[in-house]
């Protein structure tokens, strides 16, 4: 059950329509998705529900994280982004 939701959400990171989203979430839902716990795997999936651009400004500090994003699936996304 747990490699059908893997997959899911590596496509789902992969195909937001917005190229800096696709390339931000899903290189590090390939990168990651077998490694989180449950409840990161949660909180990536509720911040996939959100806006690509929203989750971009928030990732660039141009927007403040809404408290219930920032969580540290969050922080481990943003300490991602050098790695591209």
């Amino acid at each position: 059950m747990r490699e059908i939701r893997i997959k899911r959400l590596i496509h789902r990171a992969n195909y937001r329509g917005f190229r800096e989203a696709d390339l931000i979430l899903g290189g590090f839902a390939k990168a990651y998705a077998r490694e989180l716990s449950d409840e990161e795997f949660d909180q990536f999936e509720a911040l996939l529900e959100e806006k690509d651009h929203d989750i971009y400004d928030w990732i660039n500090g141009t927007q403040k994280v809404p408290k219930d994003f920032d969580t540290p699936v969050f922080i481990k996304l943003c300490a991602f982004i050098p790695k591209i």
